[in-house]
């Protein structure tokens, strides 16, 4: 009887488990459909426009904002200009595809998304991580293909 007992407390146990979101360990801040990247300047630029359907995670839970349509506005961080560069280049790469993507870093400051009627002033540093992730069809965890599956319907179904 002890062992049938037992039996059922590790499953109740392991349901339990199964069913805690696991987006806590989802490590970006911003999942995006990217309509446009603005450099500025061109040549060389230390600021950045990224426009798209953007959601950004709660900096105090696993969730994400509904997603919205807006641009953020960024400065380059300093002593990691190549970097940040190289990221903004990912972005404008993806930029009209419809391809979702994942930047920044969890529980950090994303920066502001700003309508976008808003002037472009006081720029965000941009927010530096494990790099701009192509977010594909495959194997998701459940919580990151909801966020896609958002975006795409806010972003008219791209």
């Amino acid at each position: 009887m002890t062992g049938r007992i037992r039996g059922a407390a590790m499953g109740v146990l392991v349901l339990t488990a199964m069913a805690v979101p696991t987006g806590a360990s989802d490590p970006m801040g911003v999942y995006c459909i990217v309509d446009k990247v603005v450099l500025e300047p061109g040549d060389c630029p230390d600021r950045a426009q990224v426009w798209g359907t953007c959601a950004v995670a709660n900096r105090n839970d696993w969730y994400f904002q509904a997603p919205t349509r807006g641009y953020f506005y960024y400065a380059i961080q300093a002593g990691r200009e190549d970097q940040t560069r190289a990221e903004w280049s990912d972005l404008k790469s993806v930029a009209g595809t419809g391809q979702a993507v994942g930047y920044g870093r969890r529980y950090t400051p994303a920066g502001r998304l700003r309508a976008a009627g808003e002037k472009p002033a006081s720029p965000d540093v941009y927010p530096l991580h494990l790099g701009v992730m192509k977010v594909g069809t495959g194997r998701l965890a459940p919580e990151v293909a909801e966020v896609v599956q958002q975006l795409k319907t806010a972003a008219g179904g791209r």
